[in-house]
């Protein structure tokens, strides 16, 4: 019997989808190394520069080095390159802030005693001219009688800001917002927010600050607040005290994704007490239906109009700066209590 001799193609379909496939993910490497010197290379004069050199170089690597595989380890060496370096970028703790986080909160804890230092309480003109002011506040776990949730819409219906709040009775109620940490003159950039361009801020607040400036000045912006049901809310408070003040100490990163204004309090918590992952974490402009679903704010009427009817913004500009305003935003929402 005659001997097969015919060879098998020196390019098979399977070798060609491989490597596409390499290719693809060189490509996502190559896209997120150009995004990290856009936003982060240490010289911002030439942040655009370092990018578009990089670029450059990755689209002529195919056409400089010979044979595929040798053109890809080349491409995948100077991705990891740009990483390694990346991953050396430290968050700074003295940077020239903008006064709304230019001093971060700190806490002493002593028994039942929490003394909260650099609580904001600014007072606002406009939603940029105001005048500084920070408390020290000294609260009572003894006179914790719960935790709300504000969450605060600014354009689109798919990303949202949470709030959280805790009521201490006779000590008032104390707020905290997760934010970036921007510089003097730095703007916010939803991209840079997926790099290291801004730290992580924890602001602790009274409410007719971080609450008022967003209903009461800021165009363009929804507040909805929820009373959160059956919450250790001791524990959550103290989750929320232990990360200021390891803040306080030792700055972090802010990420879009691992480290933002929802993820991070899912990461305070430990391992065992995080909450199962849902994708509304993530976009948290339905993270309200994702806490209704799974029984934590009230449910006693159908989501829409429990949504209709926690939009406090008409009842925040009615309050003004009065020093009730904590209260009459609450005045008949579902599952709040009644001042005394």
């Amino acid at each position: 019997m005659a001997q097969n001799t015919r060879r098998k193609p020196p390019f098979s379909l399977i070798s060609w989808l491989g490597s596409a496939v390499v290719w693809f993910f060189l490509f996502l490497g190559a896209l997120w190394a150009f995004g990290a010197l856009w936003f982060d290379f240490p010289f911002p004069s030439l942040r655009h520069v370092a990018a578009g050199l990089f670029a450059l170089l990755v689209i002529g690597i195919p056409v400089r080095v010979h044979g595929s595989r040798r053109a890809k380890l080349t491409t995948a060496a100077f991705i990891l390159a740009v990483f390694a370096w990346w991953l050396t970028l430290q968050p700074q703790q003295d940077r020239d802030w903008m006064e709304e986080v230019a001093i971060p909160p700190h806490a002493e804890i002593d028994g039942d005693i929490v003394t909260v230092h650099n609580v904001r309480n600014f007072d606002y003109r406009t939603e940029t001219d105001f005048i500084p002011h920070r408390d020290v506040r000294r609260l009572d776990l003894r006179n914790l009688r719960g935790a709300d949730l504000f969450i605060n819409f600014w354009g689109s219906p798919f990303m949202a800001h949470p709030i959280a709040s805790f009521d201490f009775g006779p000590d008032g109620r104390i707020a905290f917002s997760i934010e970036t940490r921007p510089e003097k003159g730095e703007a916010f950039s939803a991209l840079g927010g997926f790099y290291r361009q801004f730290e992580l801020a924890y602001v602790v607040a009274d409410e007719r600050d971080v609450i008022r400036v967003r209903t009461n000045f800021r165009e363009g912006e929804d507040v909805y607040l929820y009373r959160l049901k059956s919450v250790d809310a001791r524990r959550r408070f103290m989750e929320f005290i232990q990360t200021a003040n390891e803040l306080h100490a030792k700055p972090r990163w802010y990420n879009a994704v691992t480290n933002n204004c929802t993820t991070a309090i899912r990461q305070q918590r430990t391992t065992s007490e995080r909450a199962p992952w849902d994708w509304r974490m993530l976009v948290n402009g339905f993270g309200a239906e994702l806490l209704y679903e799974r029984g934590a704010i009230d449910t006693s009427m159908p989501f829409a109009e429990l949504r209709k009817l926690s939009h406090i913004n008409a009842r925040a500009v009615a309050a003004g700066n009065s020093t009730d305003f904590s209260d009459r935003i609450r005045v008949g929402l579902p599952g709040m209590t009644e001042p005394p």
